[in-house]
């Protein structure tokens, strides 16, 4: 398991998850029996439509959970990618509801999951964790509006890049990223084709370049100045809410 330790002397060794690590060490002390951790692969299910949410996953290090709309059409779009700077999955309902989007593994990595039941036990025992919760709800909520807003009024190429970009960004400034053309094509919600061609001409212009299972970033400066500015929307927003949060490429965080 992924761990990283705190800078506060009364804290233990938690998960390489921001959320688990925003906490103060009274609220952590609260969950923190409950928490098990888990080994996920690509793709990995962890809710589909209709499911009761009974567990909440933190994704912790580069590991990403991503959710899914279902169209008519048949196919999955992506809306927005959650990775160590949040969790999926029961964060502020009260009992077990259904699940509304299927919730799918992105990339690999360690996660850790809290009954939903534990979590709201320990809410109900102090404010302060409730607070956080609530504040994280709100940040999710900006990034779904966010992407709503970006779907509508960007282009495949600027989307594409924002996509990597934020994929880049969990990375730990790794700028290999494990997206396939498919998955980069569900993310924008289109045919692997057109992503495909998307992806050719950042090729030419020595952007990046593609490996088998991944892409490899060869300028990241220029991919971020064809990218569209919701990324940074976003984390303006959880800096805002949740300060500390958000990963920031090159920190460590």
């Amino acid at each position: 398991m992924d761990v990283r330790r705190d800078n506060v002397p009364e804290a233990v060794e938690r998960p390489y998850n921001n959320l688990l690590r925003r906490l103060s060490a009274s609220d952590y002390v609260l969950i923190a029996p409950h928490l098990s951790p888990q080994e996920a692969g690509p793709n990995e299910l962890l809710y589909n439509p209709g499911d009761d949410v009974e567990i909440v996953h933190f994704p912790c290090g580069p590991a990403l959970a991503s959710y899914l709309v279902a169209n008519e059409d048949g196919r999955d779009v992506e809306t927005i990618l959650v990775g160590r700077e949040g969790a999926v999955g029961g964060i502020v309902s009260q009992g077990y509801l259904p699940a509304y989007t299927r919730i799918m593994v992105k990339f690999r990595g360690p996660f850790m999951r809290l009954h939903v039941g534990k979590l709201d036990a320990a809410k109900a025992k102090s404010a302060t964790l409730r607070n956080v919760f609530a504040r994280y709800a709100d940040c999710m909520l900006a990034q779904m509006f966010q992407s709503t807003a970006c779907n509508a009024i960007h282009s495949i190429e600027q989307r594409t890049a924002k996509w990597i970009v934020s994929a880049m960004e969990r990375t730990d400034g790794d700028n290999v990223v494990p997206l396939t053309h498919e998955q980069l094509a569900t993310l924008l919600g289109v045919g692997r084709s057109y992503a495909s061609r998307v992806i050719q001409t950042f090729k030419a212009e020595r952007v990046l370049e593609t490996r088998r299972g991944s892409i490899l970033v060869r300028n990241p400066e220029a991919l971020r100045a064809r990218a569209c500015l919701c990324n940074e929307s976003v984390k303006n927003h959880f800096e805002e809410v949740l300060r500390g949060v958000y990963p920031v490429e090159g920190t460590g965080n």
